[in-house]
């Protein structure tokens, strides 16, 4: 079986998703299937040095990379190199996953694929929610009805991250059979004296409890939302430290680096800016409490890496795996206000046994339902199905 990933970019900066495709193809390949990546050489508003169309080893994974158009045209990410590489290679593969919509990889892609009978499959990745389609609503309304519908109509399943993403899926109007299945995380690794490194890294007392958002720096995250709840906690005499870990905007930092200073909160406010690897982990195995009050996520990679680390999470029921941390009580889900959200934290800064509980808790989830290895086999039996042309049900749920 031969499996063709689909993605515009893997630009680190691109965050969860280039994560997502890399770990999955990794975990399918150890368990057999001859998957590969295809992609551009974007890098947001650079290139990534990356040798161009060969197929190389990345990150541990077989990837192709094209050149992309010049400039970029943000997620669009134009590029008629994948054009051509797509008509002369898309036979020699047995099927397709297309990740991201409203983009030019995965329409081209699409379009070739139906017209030499390739089958394929779509990751939505939370673009069919609500919030998702109110930004550039004109835009996504017109690629729609154009382009979009007939390539989700035509898919052979479109892959889903939780049964709130399925029901977006459904309430945008497709009939495309729907399949269920979360996505994974690596295992932790564990740093001795974690907590005491991270203090020393940042100059971060070694008493503050550390509130952590690591994401992007971006508004749909809503990291604002989180400095203004702690705000009110300052003048309430809470004792903590937040780090906001990501990249952004340049116009998005300055705001938040304002937002920080008028409510005096710089000396207890750390941007480390993007973080991975070592550093990473000591960061998330060294706070205490993970925050992520987005408006809109269909999984959302980094509140399941916090639980795999065991930090108790506090995020908003728009972040599609909520109820699934509501039930195994690992976690906090509030509604994306400053008030309710401010209370939790406060809650879990008063109360350190229950942060020790929710994380407890949250690393049993993760190594039940996230793990990379527990995916690849029931996508794996989906992908089969599909090239031996048998019918799938409408909805398919991996529990």
């Amino acid at each position: 079986m031969k499996v063709l990933h689909v993605i515009p970019s893997i630009s680190p900066a691109m965050g969860g998703p280039t994560q997502v495709v890399l770990n999955l193809v990794k975990s399918l390949r150890e368990y057999g299937v001859d998957a590969e990546i295809v992609t551009t050489n974007d890098n947001g508003v650079n290139l990534l040095d990356v040798p161009l169309n060969e197929r190389i080893e990345y990150e541990k994974v077989p990837v192709w990379f094209l050149p992309r158009f010049s400039p970029p045209l943000k997620e669009y990410i134009f590029s008629t190199a994948i054009t051509q590489w797509l008509w002369q290679n898309i036979r020699n593969y047995d099927i397709l996953d297309h990740h991201y919509l409203f983009s030019y990889a995965s329409t081209c892609s699409a379009a070739i694929a139906r017209s030499q009978n390739i089958p394929y499959t779509v990751r939505t990745m939370g673009q069919l929610a609500p919030w998702a389609l109110a930004q550039s609503r004109l835009k996504k309304q017109i690629y729609t009805f154009l382009i979009e519908r007939n390539n989700l109509n035509r898919a052979a399943a479109i892959h889903c991250t939780s049964n709130g993403e399925a029901e977006d899926v459904r309430n945008f109007g497709i009939k495309t059979p729907t399949v269920t299945l979360p996505l994974g995380v690596n295992p932790p690794i564990y740093w001795q004296h974690a907590k005491q490194k991270l203090c020393e890294i940042y100059g971060i007392s070694i008493d503050a409890p550390i509130v952590l958002f690591l994401s992007r720096l971006h508004y749909k995250k809503r990291p604002d939302l989180l400095i203004q709840s702690l705000g009110k906690l300052a003048e309430a005499n809470y004792q903590f430290h937040l780090i906001l870990a990501g990249s952004g905007e340049s116009d998005y930092l300055a705001y938040l680096e304002n937002l920080v200073s008028s409510l005096g909160l710089a000396n207890r406010t750390t941007f480390p800016g993007f973080v991975v690897g070592q550093d990473k982990e000591i960061m998330l195995q060294g706070s205490d409490i993970f925050v992520l009050p987005s408006f809109s996520e269909n999984f959302g990679i980094a509140v399941a890496e916090a639980l795999a680390y065991g930090l108790p999470v506090i995020l908003t029921p728009d972040i599609q795996i909520a109820p699934e941390i509501a039930d195994a009580k690992a976690g906090l889900v509030v509604t994306g206000e400053i008030e309710p959200l401010a209370n939790a934290i406060a809650q879990l800064l008063t109360y350190p046994e229950q942060r020790q509980n929710l994380g407890e808790n949250g690393k049993n989830l993760v190594k039940s339902r996230y793990s990379w290895s527990a995916i690849a086999s029931p996508l794996t039996d989906v992908y089969r199905s599909i090239i031996e042309k048998k019918t799938l049900p409408k909805t398919i749920t991996f529990s």
